[in-house]
């Protein structure tokens, strides 16, 4: 498995490629091999076997009985963030997010993305601060949230059966400012902050700062923001008020308007703390996932991972 993750960071997508890699030294010392002049790695035939074979494949198979573990695979990546820390941390950001992975065929589960403009898959991510939690992919006719809730549940569950009393912080944007997520947090002790997709509601609400902010940019010349907080809940889909965090921001384009809701208290996070010090934080994490060009390549679909072939 490591071979086949190394192979991929390193550019060697398609099997074939390992037929000369195995005999690699460098990379059979990635691979942590007891001696890597002597020791061959796996060829293609191997690693071929390791994809395709099925879940439910027995030792009754003749060839391809080489199961994964695809739980095993999900802990190990929280197991590595928990084993890089020699004490356990006060406070953690999981921060969330959804990309595109283009495709370039007629991949199962291929489906055309409005927003991304192209056909793609909807990978989900979560990391806390460069490490990598959790990636799922998923097909890209579905909401950004999709699964989010089940992800955090054995994230979350697996952190604290290490470090019990962390804080932890949900942070993500308004794809996944959804009822189910923010409601398990709340019932499983986990604060979020996400954002808020503008409505005429909330935009009534901050009337007044946008104005100051119209105000003041016309003084200036220059972007000027005003914030405020209030108590708001939706009509139906919201099963409780929440405190909503607004940016009231005037630009030479015009207005701008930004909320974010949070369990996150007034005493310690201030609302322009709030906005521009915790939720604008995400925004690396954000370019981390989106700022790597995307490579045209062949792609087998799997329910479990995002690695691509």
């Amino acid at each position: 498995m490591a071979q086949r993750v190394y192979g991929l960071a390193l550019g060697y997508e398609d099997l074939n490629d390992h037929e000369e890699l195995r005999n690699d030294p460098l990379l059979a010392v990635l691979v942590e091999k007891a001696d890597p002049r002597q020791e061959a790695l796996a060829g293609k035939s191997t690693l071929n076997r390791l994809e395709l074979t099925r879940e439910t494949a027995s030792r009754k198979e003749r060839y391809k009985k080489i199961v994964l573990d695809h739980g095993a695979v999900d802990r190990l990546l929280v197991q590595v963030f928990l084993e890089a820390h020699r004490e356990a941390p006060q406070e953690i950001i999981l921060d969330l997010d959804a990309t595109d992975d283009p495709l370039h065929g007629k991949q199962e589960g291929r489906f055309f993305h409005g927003y991304y403009g192209h056909y793609c898959y909807l990978p989900l991510y979560i990391f806390c601060g460069e490490f990598l939690l959790g990636a799922r992919l998923r097909p890209s006719n579905i909401d950004a949230a999709a699964g989010s809730v089940e992800e955090l549940q054995r994230i979350v569950a697996q952190i604290r059966s290490v470090w019990s009393r962390v804080r932890i912080v949900v942070r993500g944007d308004s794809g996944f400012c959804r009822e189910e997520l923010m409601a398990w947090c709340e019932a499983e002790g986990v604060d979020y902050l996400l954002g808020l997709a503008k409505n005429e509601r909330l935009q009534a609400e901050i009337v007044k700062e946008m104005e100051q902010a119209k105000a003041l940019y016309q003084q200036t010349g220059r972007a000027a923001r005003w914030f405020t907080e209030f108590v708001y809940q939706t009509r139906k889909s919201w099963s409780r008020a929440r405190r909503v965090v607004a940016k009231a921001e005037y630009l030479e384009k015009g207005e701008n308007p930004r909320f974010v809701v949070t369990s996150l208290s007034r005493e310690a996070w201030p609302a322009q703390a709030l906005y521009e010090e915790q939720y604008c934080a995400r925004g690396d994490m954000e370019n981390r996932i989106k700022g790597a060009p995307a490579k045209p390549a062949k792609r087998r679909w799997c329910k479990s991972t995002a690695l691509k072939e």
